[in-house]
């Protein structure tokens, strides 16, 4: 290349720092767009509520200084609802599939299911209570989900996040409108309602809901305030958050054998209840409402967090609506969605819709009312809607063309709605509100059902049509500056990889200066670069399919297995041109030399084909068959003795390993046997605390502190590795050359300390980085599901394998490409172990393996208190 046309440093640099802020503001408006800020109203809702949301001036602000009695009271008389309930007791079974309870697909539930909850199905069956699969909007984990129950909005998948460091909610909700009416409230299970509401609650007794071991306390800790709380009149609200079966199915899915006993727990509680329901009704004016509700399903693994329909099934069964009037496929054969729940829970209350509730009045939940209280109840829940709708819509028409007074017939002024979406919106409120009125005009005289049927279906077609507008616009990201940020992206990763390919090209020339540029850089690049650099495009460019992003576990697969296969052919053609011998291997002998480039690539091709077949991975094909599900049928002895196997496998690879350093035999030994002790720990761990009926770890005194002392001596190994080897190194090296194997006196001596120190710090690397990685292996050991322990074993052997191919590779990879190998490695193995881009795949059953003994000993300490 001529000089004319290289790149000044100064313009090169330039080059690159804009390159960084293009990159940053790509990501910046990428960000955006794929979080946006919802559109919400602000404030909440008061006595405007129970209005019509025109004419706009009407609202008075000084109502919500009332005392709270004042307030219920005002509530009331603007409702024009006669109360149906005066108490509401909302029991949170977390993780609980409706499909365990109502059946699938016009099916019943399994007969394990309802055998374990016999006093709920006779209810359903004999019309005493309502179910629905009630949908979940996704990310389905905890706190996003009550978070919709109770405001009736839709959240964002940046919930994801703040359900591990759950913020008080500031939206407006119905457990703010109970508190402003001065209801009281109270609380028992998980501690996520507390944050969420804090000061809420007259009495409260929270439990952590990230400790999933515990399936057993967890509840009791919940079930053991039930008697006390049933007796007693002191409140208007109480909430029964139980855990345990969401923690079941976290530790062995969903068919666990703990999922029956504990279905059973819960039907007894549910009895409990119902019962002290029916004996208080006696005594109170109205009664209390019973609502049982899950936050979410589980998919067959147990988790939870994506969209499929196994994990958005939530549950929702209203009892004491009446009388049993519905058969048992009435009462089980419906569908709502979760966010419906704040309307309904707010309408049989009498307190205001929350202001930004997008959701629907469940239908069974009124039939209990009379026919002029549905209507109240739909046209509240039409109001609201409408507000909403004004809010996002600013054009919306339909204060200017509704109908004041109705005295004609209704054929003659309903009609049939297209247009735009505004004129949709009014035409179909219009609808509703003029067959409504209609029905009014005509109950004064004659008892006309079917009006009242016209009227209702007429404000459900609204409210569903405003409802659906509404959550996809409260989903919906702005795709064209995502285009702008994605785009952004990618114009500065082609900016940084010009500038690298013209970094190569200088070098190139700096090398030899007697070949031509386009000859020497053309050689420069073999097929394995080209390669990797079409895998990385072809990568990016299917980031832009969901499809691709749900299996993108296929991808690295081939990319990880083709490009070691390609490898194989670089190998094969340059061994027998060039055997030159790799530093790390002088004491080697020649054929074991040649020999090591092809067998540590094909290791790590059938170690990669053994992990492609452990775990379906994905999404859409995660049910067919594969090693893992075929161990879990098999038993879980043979799984165990699979475990202990690997374990064993780890420590012996793990010290073999460290034999290329054998002229440091001392050193060697004092680190394999600390490899060794830990080892051993986890070795007898699995054998002594592994349950041979579920396959997990079991939660005891014991075995917390064992999993203590093997996390303390892991963690002491890496440090002690770290501050030690390199002193121990270079003590052994200071013996050698005083023994006469190093000559000091000669006149390159300053050469031979260089050499002797760039030799200290290859090794001190070495070793520390394997004490590592071996480290990493025995948590894994300790930490994934016991399926999960091969796996781990022949991870570690493709690492070492990509190690030896690098070390012994002539002639000597690029220093991105072995990045690259290690890489495609991590992403293909993070695939194997049954990993997805869905969130269900998260599996949280051994994160509180270390601090278990202090929650242990907390929760005692909470329960003799």
């Amino acid at each position: 290349m001529s000089p004319s046309s290289s790149i000044t440093c100064s313009r090169f640099a330039t080059i690159a720092v804009a390159a960084v802020l293009l990159q940053s503001l790509g990501l910046f408006l990428f960000i955006f767009g794929f979080f946006p800020i919802k559109p919400a109203l602000s404030g909440v809702s008061g006595p405007e509520s129970f209005r019509a949301p025109w004419p706009d001036g009407i609202e008075n602000d000084s109502v919500t200084a009332l005392p709270p009695e004042k307030l219920k009271q005002l509530y009331q008389e603007l409702s024009e609802i006669s109360p149906p309930f005066d108490r509401l007791i909302l029991m949170v079974i977390d993780g609980l599939p409706a499909e365990f309870v109502l059946g699938r697909d016009d099916k019943p539930p399994k007969d394990v299911f309802v055998e374990a909850m016999p006093y709920t199905q006779s209810l359903l069956a004999n019309g005493f209570a309502v179910g629905y699969h009630a949908k979940a909007a996704p990310p389905t984990v905890t706190m996003p989900r009550l978070k919709a129950m109770v405001s009736g909005a839709i959240g964002g998948f940046l919930d994801v996040a703040f359900n591990f460091n759950t913020q008080a909610l500031q939206d407006d909700n119905i457990i703010g409108q109970f508190f402003r009416t001065g209801r009281r409230m109270v609380m028992h299970g998980d501690d996520t309602w507390l944050k969420l509401f804090p000061g809420s609650f007259i009495r409260h007794d929270g439990v952590g809901s990230f400790f999933v071991k515990d399936t057993v306390q967890v509840d009791q800790n919940v079930s053991r305030h039930l008697d006390k709380e049933l007796c007693r009149d002191d409140w208007d609200l109480l909430i029964l958050h139980y855990l345990g079966l969401d923690h079941v199915g976290h530790l062995g899915g969903r068919n666990s054998f703990l999922m029956g006993p504990k279905l059973k727990e819960m039907d007894k509680v549910i009895e409990m209840i119902h019962r002290s329901s029916l004996r208080d009704k006696k005594n109170h004016q109205k009664g209390t409402l019973l609502v049982i509700v899950s936050d979410h399903g589980m998919t067959e693994s147990g988790n939870h967090g994506g969209s499929s329909f196994e994990e958005t099934d939530s549950l929702a069964v209203f009892f004491g609506l009446g009388g049993h009037t519905l058969d048992y496929a009435s009462a089980t054969d419906n569908s709502a969605n979760q966010i419906d729940i704040a309307a309904t829970v707010a309408l049989l209350f009498n307190v205001p819709i929350p202001k930004n509730n997008i959701g629907v009045v469940i239908p069974h939940a009124l039939n209990f009312m009379t026919d002029a209280d549905k209507m109240r109840a739909l046209e509240l829940n039409s109001w609201q809607l409408l507000r909403l709708l004004h809010a996002q819509l600013s054009g919306l028409p339909c204060e200017h063309e509704l109908v004041e007074d109705f005295t004609g017939d209704r054929k003659s002024v309903v009609s049939e709605c297209s247009g735009n979406i505004e004129q949709v919106f009014c035409c179909l409120y219009q609808n509703a509100a003029i067959l409504h009125k209609s029905w009014k005009f005509k109950r004064i005289s004659m008892s006309n059902i079917e009006d009242y049927n016209n009227a209702a279906t007429a404000y459900y077609a609204f409210l569903r049509t405003a409802s659906q507008w509404l959550a996809r616009r409260m989903t919906d990201k702005p795709v064209s500056l995502l285009v702008v940020g994605i785009s952004a992206m990618l114009l500065s990763c082609l900016i940084f990889l010009g500038l690298v390919f013209h970094m190569n090209k200088a070098l190139y020339l700096r090398e030899d200066h007697h070949l031509s540029s386009s000859k020497k850089y053309a050689f420069s690049w073999h097929l394995d670069e080209i390669f990797l650099v079409g895998a990385t495009l072809i990568h990016v460019i299917s980031m832009g399919s969901s499809s691709m992003v749900e299996e993108e576990q296929y991808i690295w697969h081939f990319v990880s297995s083709t490009f070691y296969l390609l490898l194989i052919r670089k190998t094969a053609q340059t061994i027998p041109t060039d055997r030159t011998q790799s530093s790390l291997f002088l004491p080697m002998s020649q054929n074991r030399k040649i020999n090591y480039p092809i067998i540590s690539i094909f290791s790590v091709l059938v170690s990669g084909r053994i992990l492609r077949a452990w775990h379906q991975g994905g999404i859409n094909w995660a049910n067919l068959p594969d090693i893992s599900k075929w161990l879990k049928l098999a038993g879980h002895e043979y799984v165990k003795q699979l475990r202990l196997l690997a374990c064993l496998l780890v420590i012996i690879l793990s010290i073999y390993v460290l034999s290329f350093l054998w002229t440091r035999r001392k050193m060697v030994l004092v680190v394999g046997f600390s490899f060794f002790i830990p080892g051993l720990m986890v070795l007898k761990y699995i054998m002594s605390h592994e349950d041979d009926t579920s396959g997990s770890f079991t939660y005891n005194y014991s075995s917390t502190i064992s999993a203590q002392k093997i996390y303390g001596v892991l963690g002491a190994l890496t440090v002690v590795a770290v501050a030690s080897v390199p002193w121990l190194i270079h003590i052994s090296t200071s013996k050698a050359c005083s023994n006469g194997d190093i000559c000091l006196s000669t006149s390159v001596y300053h050469d031979v300390l260089n050499l002797s120190l760039l030799k200290e710090m290859r090794d001190s690397f070495y070793v520390i980085g394997w004490a590592y990685i071996f480290c990493w292996c025995l948590l894994q050991l300790l930490l994934q599901q016991p399926t999960n322990s091969l796996p781990v074993f022949l991870l570690l052997v493709q690492i070492y394998a990509s190690m030896l191919h690098s070390f012994s590779a002539v002639p000597a990879h690029k220093h991105w490409i072995e990045v690259a190998a290690f890489y495609q490695l991590g992403m293909a193995g993070h695939f194997a172990l049954g990993n997805s881009n869905s969130l269900a795949t998260i599996d949280v059953a051994g994160a509180f393996i270390v601090i278990g003994r202090a929650l242990q000993i907390s929760l005692c300490y909470h329960l003799a208190s």
